[in-house]
């Protein structure tokens, strides 16, 4: 399929980065390639888009790099297996089942304790998710320094959809699931932070809504 223009220019950043280091949490190593996930239906909260459950077989060797594309631009997401194989399975299965594809992120924070993009709510804020959840894949030990991806919840082991970018820092409990860093397009959540949030605790919606065009994976 003919990549855009968007999409292209996320490409070339990665390109461009491959020599980014990043800080990471104590990654969670497995001595098997291939681990087992449990993923559980919640019908008391049906998915927002059609998604199937995720296969339960998982990875948990390598990396995978995740475009996204935004009306503030372009980054790059690199997830170790590793460390979350569940919770990469998953976000894979959901970017491949266009889950992100054309949704918005509806909260934005700046604050002393936490700066943080949160997206993976279709509806609204933390409503919205793919109609199951499953476990955290912690250690205890996790921080989330500038560019760390994790999964949001609501409590231990309702992972779903929503994940959350830290732009700046996060001074939060090793609660969240690690995904994985950021390597190309921190430039983008400048410009998000810098349009302004909709609030005066600085934890809200943004001013200019933020949208996601497109995500996918290689």
């Amino acid at each position: 399929m003919k990549r855009s223009i968007p999409a292209l220019v996320a490409a070339a950043l990665v390109a461009a980065t491959l020599t980014t280091s990043t800080a990471s949490a104590t990654p969670v190593r497995h001595p098997k390639p291939v681990v087992t996930c449990e993923f559980t239906p919640t019908p008391e909260n049906p998915a927002a888009k059609p998604v199937r459950i995720p296969s339960a077989k998982a990875r948990a060797k390598g990396t995978v790099d995740v475009f996204f594309v935004t009306n503030y631009g372009p980054f790059v997401v690199r997830m170790d297996r590793a460390n979350a194989p569940c919770g990469v399975h998953n976000f894979v299965h959901l970017v491949k089942s266009r889950f992100y594809d054309s949704t918005q992120c509806f909260r934005l924070t700046n604050s002393a304790r936490l700066g943080v993009l949160q997206c993976g709510d279709i509806y609204r804020q933390e409503e919205g998710g793919p109609g199951y959840k499953f476990p955290d894949e912690v250690t205890g030990q996790e921080t989330y320094p500038r560019g760390t991806v994790a999964y949001g919840n609501q409590g231990p082991g309702t992972n779903g959809s929503e994940f959350f970018v830290v732009h700046s820092f996060a001074n939060i409990a090793p609660n969240y699931t690690v995904l994985g860093h950021v390597i190309a397009g921190m430039s983008t959540f400048d410009r998000m932070v810098a349009a302004g949030i909709a609030d005066p605790d600085q934890d809200g919606p943004p001013v200019k809504p933020i949208r996601i065009y497109k995500v996918w994976s290689r």
